[in-house]
């Protein structure tokens, strides 16, 4: 899996692939967090449009990293999320942490108010 990561200005998005399950997709997922930060990142939009599954271990990952930028007054916003993976963050109460916009679009004017 490759993690698609640009730069729009201040804000950064990321997309990862496939199905997040705690292998090598999921610590490349950190590994791109780990370096935004390292950059002084302080706005994410993890764009969720080509992932379509996602186990506790990816969802710990999401919930690392909206601590760490939440630690460094920032902010991550997930968008594009699919309906089984909304379930699971309606189930856990995650989606009472989590910003969740539609589209990026509406994820990035979200961060820019």
């Amino acid at each position: 899996m490759k993690i698609k990561m640009e730069l729009k200005g201040d804000i950064a998005v990321i997309g990862p692939k496939g199905s997040l399950v705690g292998g090598e997709e999921t610590d490349e997922l950190r590994s791109a967090v780990a370096q935004l930060l390292e950059k002084g990142n302080t706005k994410l939009i993890v764009d969720l449009a080509q992932v379509d599954y996602m186990n506790s271990t990816a969802i710990g990952a999401l919930v690392s990293a909206h601590t760490s930028y939440a630690n460094r007054s920032g902010k991550v916003i997930l968008c594009n999320v699919n309906k089984k993976i909304t379930n699971i963050f309606v189930v856990t109460k995650l989606s009472m942490i989590f910003q969740i916009e539609e589209t990026p679009a509406e994820a990035e004017l979200a961060l820019t108010k």
